[in-house]
């Protein structure tokens, strides 16, 4: 196990050329990302995941029922035993082969099986409402973090000259507002890597479960090997571009009608009791 975790721990990889792991070490004088650090990220992010469903249960939804999204899914298909095996075993769309094999031995017509797949199908596809709730929760919580990262920016020279990135790298020390933008970027998507198992599966489930992993191996490995300063730019730009995709998730073409009221409701509902508006961000960051 020992030499699992120097090989796992190799300065080479980690850290710059003749730096090493003694070299940042918390002093009297300056402290400096320590892997342990994170451990408090798993912890929180089970109460992230919590408040998560405290928030759609209680104020994300209710805003959906004051907008009329109902909570039913789409019709369900009828129970059938064979055609539940062939979908969950084999394939959910067969081919036309299939399609009349599965009319003999059934006694139905090709059309009606055709149609127990499409609503089997699409019993699997989350309702309007959860997918609303969802929205609601990670636009929020993306609107938090990146008004916290930009009120603590502002403030830091390599927000307005990125060459502060590295100067007298890697011995930078590590700020209280640094510290906690990490703890609560990596917290929260430990949470969502970990709700995806839990959400209703979707067509895109490996993908993003993939874009997951890699943006926790990212902020784990920016702040051990102390690349804090532009990690923090990096994780700014990346909520920002989080916020635009909710955003847009409200405008979607199947569904336009109820997003954009919900757009509306959902802008009112952050300047009334969040006080988080587009323009508060843009003035902090000027």
């Amino acid at each position: 196990m020992a030499g699992i975790l120097a090989w796992f721990w190799n300065e080479r990889f980690w850290l710059p050329h003749n730096v090493t792991w003694a070299d940042l070490k918390n002093t009297d004088e300056a402290t400096f990302p320590q892997a342990e650090d994170l451990y408090l990220a798993c912890p929180l992010a089970f109460c992230i995941f919590m408040i998560r469903l405290v928030f759609e249960r209680f104020i994300a939804r209710p805003c959906a029922m004051g907008l009329k999204i109902q909570a039913n899914g789409p019709q369900k298909a009828q129970p059938n035993a064979i055609l539940e095996k062939v979908f969950t075993a084999i394939t959910k769309h067969p081919d036309e082969k299939r399609l009349e094999g599965l009319s003999k031995q059934l006694d139905w017509d090709v059309r009606t099986i055709q149609r127990w797949f499409r609503q089997r199908r699409n019993q699997e596809k989350p309702s309007t409402l959860a997918r609303f709730c969802e929205s609601m929760w990670r636009l929020t919580f993306y609107l938090y973090i990146f008004t916290y990262g930009v009120r603590f920016l502002k403030k830091t020279p390599w927000l307005w000259n990125t060459k502060e990135c590295w100067y007298n790298y890697p011995y930078q020390p590590l700020t209280v507002d640094i510290h906690y933008y990490y703890i609560l970027e990596l917290s929260f998507y430990l949470s969502v890597l970990f709700s995806r198992f839990t959400d209703i599966r979707r067509k895109d489930f490996l993908i993003m479960f993939l874009h997951h992993v890699a943006t926790i191996s990212l902020i784990v490995f920016s702040y051990v090997n102390n690349m804090a300063r532009v990690g923090t730019l990096v994780m700014c730009l990346h909520d920002a571009a989080d916020i635009l995709i909710e955003v847009r998730t409200f405008y979607c073409k199947k569904t336009r009608g109820w997003m954009q009221r919900c757009t509306g409701a959902m802008a009112s509902f952050y300047r009334k009791n969040m006080s988080v508006s587009v323009e508060k961000a843009i003035s902090l960051a000027w």
